[in-house]
């Protein structure tokens, strides 16, 4: 009732109504915070590795809580923005350019939350490797040429950036 009050209120003083089709501001769609997000995934099961072979002590249990927190809350950025790329940017055009885009992302999630569940680098740098792979099907589908570049700071693997 209160809504159909309202839509008689914007007719009588001539409110236009308009209409979004994404959450943010077209164009400013970027798989990066997932690269990072995903690198720093690799980065904290490095580190989690390397502390977890150090004698017992608070500083040892401290680290191993923080990174552990820290690597599930990266993991889940991974997923975050990848759902909304997916969701919100993803249209038939692109979808019909790329059929397997839903699979990827299925992927993606998976291997995130496997990277939750464990300390396996393998599996983190899985997880690097397939938002790469949707990175490039994004870049693709704006006319943008990629590249890979190993990036700047620890673990130093190969990330997709536009040239």
């Amino acid at each position: 009732m209160i809504n159909r009050l309202a839509d008689a209120i914007d007719q009588l003083i001539g409110v236009e109504t308009v209409d979004a089709h994404c959450d943010i501001p077209c164009k400013i769609y970027d798989p990066a915070l997932a690269l990072v997000a995903a690198l720093s995934v690799v980065r904290l099961t490095d580190i989690l590795l390397e502390t977890a072979e150090k004698p017992d002590s608070i500083e040892r249990t401290n680290t191993l809580v923080r990174c552990t927190a820290a690597k599930e809350a990266e993991a889940a950025k991974v997923k975050e923005e990848i759902v909304v790329i997916w969701g919100d940017y993803f249209k038939a055009p692109q979808i019909e350019a790329h059929p397997d885009i839903h699979i990827l992302v299925h992927d993606i999630m998976m291997s995130a939350s496997r990277c939750k569940q464990g300390v396996l680098r393998a599996e983190a740098e899985a997880l690097v490797e397939k938002v790469n792979a949707f990175a490039e099907i994004f870049w693709q589908t704006k006319g943008v040429k990629t590249e890979r570049r190993e990036a700047h700071y620890p673990p130093s693997l190969p990330v997709v950036r536009p040239i």
